[in-house]
């Protein structure tokens, strides 16, 4: 995994960009969170696009991701069924420029592992929010540039920012009926696909097909 630029503390950085998904046991949440941005990374920056990878605060390490989860992803089209559980340590901080929580409580979970991660550390709904309040940039041929939209948010987050304390958090499905991981595969499908403008800019909507005229 590849360090941010400038940081003592932090591995050497590599070619790529890399974000950390973050939730509890790292089999419902963590795991769609991971395959929807992955996904759509992918479709934006093929190759070149950012390396995702996700853990959990009491990661079940080795374990799959639960079934509902798969079939819940599968349905959006994501496939995540080879996903393998981890705990999150400390390297796995040091080596993101991007930590993304699902719920506050894995973002204090990050920052007392590694409190200088703060700056790089966000629930998905509260950086959205925050990249959605900044000013709207082009949309980015380098996936390299999503360093300085975080530290942006960062900024303007710490300067009061926008959010929502009461709807910071991507509820657990975990032991609730598949109906319910359909409902939060939804959910992070969308905010994913807002982040991703937000870091890089909307892209343009292709144009309309051509009508043919009458006569």
């Amino acid at each position: 995994m590849h360090a941010g630029r400038g940081a003592a503390a932090r591995l050497p950085a590599l070619a790529m960009t890399a974000i950390l998904v973050v939730c509890t046991g790292n089999i419902c949440r963590s795991p769609m969170a991971e395959g929807f941005l992955r996904d759509a990374l992918f479709r934006r920056f093929g190759e070149r696009a950012p390396a995702v990878s996700s853990a959990g605060t009491i990661g079940w390490t080795g374990s799959p991701a639960s079934p509902e989860s798969v079939i819940a992803a599968g349905e959006r089209g994501s496939d995540i069924e080879a996903h393998q559980a981890r705990e999150l340590r400390p390297p796995m901080i040091e080596g993101a420029d991007l930590i993304l929580c699902m719920a506050a409580e894995h973002r204090e979970a990050v920052g007392g592992e590694v409190p200088e991660s703060a700056a790089r550390t966000f629930t998905l709904k509260e950086l959205v929010r925050l990249l959605e309040a900044l000013p709207p940039v082009q949309p980015a041929e380098d996936p390299d540039t999503l360093v300085g939209r975080i530290a942006a948010a960062n900024e303007l987050r710490l300067a009061g920012g926008v959010g929502n304390p009461h709807d910071d958090d991507i509820s657990d499905p975990l032991g609730l009926p598949l109906d319910t991981y359909r409902a939060i595969a939804w959910e992070l499908d969308g905010w994913n696909g807002r982040l991703v403008d937000g870091l890089f800019g909307a892209e343009p909507a292709a144009p309309a097909a051509a009508t043919e005229e009458a006569g």
